[in-house]
């Protein structure tokens, strides 16, 4: 049976269900100002897949999002894998070295000495330009040091995840590395934008939106438990 709404700031809400899952499959593309996708409970199921229209390689980019979570255990962000690759991207948190690493292309940087507290929230950008190879994070405000990255290009039908780590294409998820918390203002770019538009995003100041992800225009499936909410902290 398939269901059709429209909301405010919505363009299409889908809610399909099917009587082989457990679960209520919400797909919509709306802007997601003030809300939060929340994440609450350890699990191989519970994720959200974020759809892009765009199609072309990426040999440069920005992601940036806020997350929240009371995890002190190793656990995936986000995650982009494409037909050859599971970790064309990966944003993850590795507890036993206390390790933020962004993965780009199955290489990753490591970043220690990180106020990385639960139950606080925290603001991310990472970026990778394969021309020069190198990668950098900002968290919560700080750019942290430049460190070496592939020289590849990434290239394939992305399946985007938040949540989750993708260990094979669109799947292979390990619920001991699920994400638990909440999470809010994904954005992506084809880009490295610059540090006084990554210092906007930041500061939760007007800046220039993602062109491959955009918060403010979002086409989104949940999954399992994954569910959407209004942001009470904003």
């Amino acid at each position: 049976m398939r269901l059709l709404f429209k909301a405010k700031f919505q363009t299409v809400n889908t809610i399909k269900y099917t009587s082989n899952t457990k679960y209520i499959n919400i797909s919509c593309f709306l802007d997601m100002t003030g809300k939060v996708f929340t994440f609450p409970r350890e699990s191989n199921t519970d994720h959200v897949r974020l759809n892009t229209g765009y199609d072309k390689s990426l040999s440069v980019l920005t992601i940036c999002h806020r997350s929240f979570t009371d995890l002190t255990r190793n656990h995936a962000l986000f995650s982009l894998a494409t037909p050859s690759r599971s970790n064309d991207i990966m944003i993850y948190y590795n507890s036993a070295p206390k390790l933020v690493e962004p993965h780009f292309c199955d290489a990753k940087a490591g970043y220690g000495g990180l106020d990385y507290a639960p139950n606080k929230w925290h603001s991310m950008c990472s970026t990778w330009d394969s021309n020069v190879g190198l990668i950098q994070l900002w968290f919560n405000g700080q750019p942290l040091t430049r460190k070496l990255g592939p020289g590849s290009t990434i290239t394939g039908q992305p399946i985007i995840i938040l949540g989750q780590d993708q260990d094979s294409y669109g799947g292979g998820f390990d619920p001991s590395q699920s994400f638990v918390g909440m999470m809010t203002d994904v954005h992506m770019w084809d880009h490295e934008i610059s540090p006084c538009e990554i210092q906007k995003y930041m500061e939760e100041l007007i800046f220039t939106p993602g062109n491959v992800l955009n918060w403010a225009a979002l086409d989104f499936q949940t999954n399992g438990k994954a569910s959407l909410f209004d942001d009470l902290s904003s």
